[in-house]
C-alpha cells in the first residue's frame, strides 16, 4: 500500500509526535468538544496508525504551511514537532512537500485527504471528519481527488525547499517563541 497525504492546516495526525498530538486532542477536551474518555482513544488510535505506516514502503506527504507555523502545545512541543518532521523528511521511504502559504485559494484540496494504492494497483481514498472517517471506493471520484493531489504536488514546494522551510521555521522558533 502506497498512501499519499495532503493536509489541511495541521499536521497529520500520523506525523504528529505524542505531545503534539496530546495538546491537540485535550484542546478538544477543554473546548467541550470531545470527552477525556474520547481523546485518549483517538491518541491510542494515532498510536497504531503510526506503527502500521513505519511498515508502509512510501509515503507521499503534503503538509500545509500552516502546520508549521500554528502553535500547539508550547514552544517545547512545537520544537519537537518541527524536528520530527525533519526526521521524517530525511527517511527514504518519505516524500515530504509542503504547500505554501503563496497558493492562497488556488491550493487544489483543502480538506485532508489519504490516497492508498493497494498492491493490485487500486486506488481508493480516505477522509475524515469530526465524527467518522469516509473510504471512497468510487474510481471516478478518487480519480478526482487523485488529479487534484498531483496538481498539489506540481505547485508544492521541492522536497529540498520543503525541508529547508521547516529547518527555518524551528530555528525561528528556537530563538524567538516563549
Amino acid at each position: 500500500m502506497q498512501p499519499k497525504q495532503p493536509q489541511p492546516p495541521e499536521h497529520p495526525q500520523c506525523r504528529q509526535v505524542v505531545d503534539y498530538a496530546a495538546a491537540y486532542e485535550y484542546a478538544t477536551v477543554r473546548r467541550g468538544s470531545a470527552t477525556q474518555e474520547q481523546a485518549n482513544e483517538r491518541l491510542d488510535f494515532l498510536a497504531v496508525r503510526q506503527r502500521l505506516l513505519a511498515r508502509t514502503p512510501s509515503i507521499h506527504a503534503v503538509l500545509d504551511e500552516s502546520c508549521l507555523r500554528r502553535p500547539v502545545g508550547g514552544k517545547s512541543v512545537m520544537l519537537g514537532q518541527l524536528q520530527h518532521l525533519e526526521d521524517l523528511a530525511q527517511q527514504p521511504n518519505l516524500m515530504l512537500q509542503i504547500s505554501p502559504y503563496e497558493l492562497g485559494e488556488g491550493r487544489p484540496l483543502s480538506h485532508p485527504v489519504n490516497l492508498l494504492t493497494l498492491p493490485n494497483r487500486t486506488m481508493l481514498g480516505y477522509t475524515e471528519t469530526l465524527q467518522r472517517g469516509y473510504l471512497e471506493r468510487d474510481a471516478e471520484t478518487v480519480a478526482t481527488w487523485a488529479g487534484n493531489y498531483d496538481r498539489l504536488q506540481v505547485e508544492a514546494l521541492p522536497q529540498a525547499a520543503s525541508l529547508a522551510l521547516v529547518r527555518a521555521v524551528r530555528k525561528d522558533c528556537e530563538n524567538h517563541a516563549t
